[in-house]
């Protein structure tokens, strides 16, 4: 079985933690995510950034990490942030409506659907109408 192709980096001052993530999050590498970020709530980090800059790939499940991970990172009264997230995760997030993952703690809201007044924008390429794309 090969190894993981993700790397975890921690770096505290005080009570805020600085994660930063390189490789890939898949299936398989989630895990690393969930438990670095457990982690750092044990240990007591009320402010916890995740710096996504060398990042190559990441899939929903990423996504559904980060998601928990903010909740619970919320119910404790500390923030998470994402940094500088691949574009992919980008787009999840934004198609997603979950931009509170990227904001200034004071911005942030507790659920996804606190940012659903902000219309959303289609990727490039894709259409959306009913019956598009279809061959008649």
């Amino acid at each position: 079985m090969p190894l993981p192709q993700l790397n975890v980096y921690r770096h505290d001052r005080r009570t805020r933690a600085l994660v930063t993530l390189a490789g890939e999050i898949d299936l398989q590498t989630v895990p690393l995510v969930r438990a670095a970020l457990e982690r750092c709530l044990r240990d007591g980090m009320r402010t916890i950034d995740v710096d996504l800059t060398p990042v190559t790939f990441c899939e929903c499940c990423g996504l559904n990490a980060f998601i928990e991970m903010f909740l619970r990172t919320a119910a404790t009264g500390g923030t998470l942030r994402l940094h500088y997230p691949p574009p992919l995760l980008a787009w999840m997030i934004e198609l997603t409506r979950c931009d509170f993952l990227l904001k200034e703690p004071a911005a942030a809201p507790g659920r996804c659907a606190a940012t659903a007044s902000r219309p959303r924008r289609e990727p490039e390429g894709i259409d959306r109408r009913v019956g598009a794309g279809r061959a008649g």
